[in-house]
Order: C-alpha cells, then structure tokens, then sequence
C-alpha cells in the first residue's frame, strides 16, 4: 500500500514540475524578446528620430572631419587655447573607455604634489596672472572625463590666450561670455564653458 501511495505521490510531483516550468520557461523567451530585442529597438528608433545628435554622441564636426565629442574632454596644453580640467584616466587622459577619478584624499600627498604640479604650469605660461587658481584647473574630476571648466577658470585663462592669439582681451572675453552655458532651467547645476567647443570657436576666429 505504501508503494502505491510513493508511486501516485511521485507522479502528482511530476506533473506538478511539468506544469511549472513550460509556464517558466515561455515566460523568460517572452520577456528576453521584450527586453532584449523590442524595447531596445523602440527606444533606440525613438531616440535617432527625436535626439540623433544626442544619440550619437553628441559629435563635433567640423570640415567633415570628426574632431570630438561635447561629452568627452579633451587635452589643451599650448598658451593659445583654453586648458581643460584635469584628468585622470588610465592609461592616458580623458580615456572614454576607463572614466575614473585618481581617488585621493585632501591629505594625500600624491595629490598635493599633482595640484602643485599643475599650478606651477599654470604659472608659467602666465606669469603675469597673479589671481588665484580656480580648483578645478587643478583638480581632477571624479569621472576624468569631464568636457566642461568653470567659468572662473575660463575667464581666468583669458589673458594668456589673447596674448598668445594676438587678440584683444575683449575678444576673446567676448567669446567666453559667448560659449558659457548657464544653469539648467536657471536652477540645477552651475554655469560652464565646454572647453573644445570654445577652442574651436577660437580657432575660427584666428583663421578669419
């Protein structure tokens, strides 16, 4: 009798099992479908046909030439353009492959060494500018990507590009009053400069 009841009890287990998993399984090819190929393809149609600038990367280019992205700084070090913010990417600057930040603490001496590094050159390739230093010419950002300066820090640089470009120091605050953005709805963020798309407006201007 107990044979006979392990028998009917294996069975109802069986097909208790069996009614489990086909339900399982066609839920999970359903939704691998939905999430994994349809959802993606909505959004990414959606996106090229309301945001294909944004989409895409927001790509800079100029005389058909790709010259870079809003999104992703990119490395000034010569007296006739606006350095960008420090970064700290491995194993090369602004490497979009491997955001990152240096992770140093205000008490690291890495890190003091590194800002002292940075205003030294700051310095020299300006030795008449005795105003203070903007932090973030000098510090790295947490993703070491970052396309975008303070506006001090841009309008601390106006002198040494002038100088450099042979223009007037008015010009050339004209063009950073031209290229800040402010706050977003006047209210998050803070107002900023993008450093290459500044740059690019400068060289433009040098080649009228």
């Amino acid at each position: 009798m107990k044979n006979v009841t392990d028998h009917n009890d294996a069975t109802a287990r069986a097909v208790v099992a069996e009614g489990l998993w086909r339900p399982a399984l066609v839920l999970f090819v359903l939704l691998s479908l939905l999430t994994g190929l349809v959802y993606p393809f909505i959004i990414t149609g959606v996106a090229q046909k309301i945001f294909p600038d944004q989409a895409n990367g927001s790509l800079i280019v100029r005389d058909g030439k790709l010259v870079g992205s809003r999104l992703i700084g990119q490395a000034f070090s010569d007296p006739g353009h606006f350095w960008s913010r420090p970064s700290a990417t491995s194993p090369n600057a602004y490497n979009a492959a491997a955001s990152s930040g240096s992770n140093q603490g205000p008490l690291n001496p890495m890190l003091a060494s590194a800002v002292g590094d940075r205003i030294k050159a700051l310095r020299d390739a300006d030795p008449d500018n005795t105003a203070p230093v903007p932090v973030d010419l000098v510090t790295a950002s947490a993703s070491g990507l970052d396309p975008h300066i303070s506006v001090a820090a841009a309008q601390y640089q106006i002198a040494r590009v002038a100088k450099a470009k042979g223009f007037p120091v008015e010009q050339v605050s004209a063009l950073v009053a031209a290229h800040t953005k402010g706050k977003w709805l006047n209210w998050l963020g803070e107002a900023r400069v993008n450093v290459l798309e500044l740059n690019l407006a400068l060289d433009a201007l040098a080649t009228r």
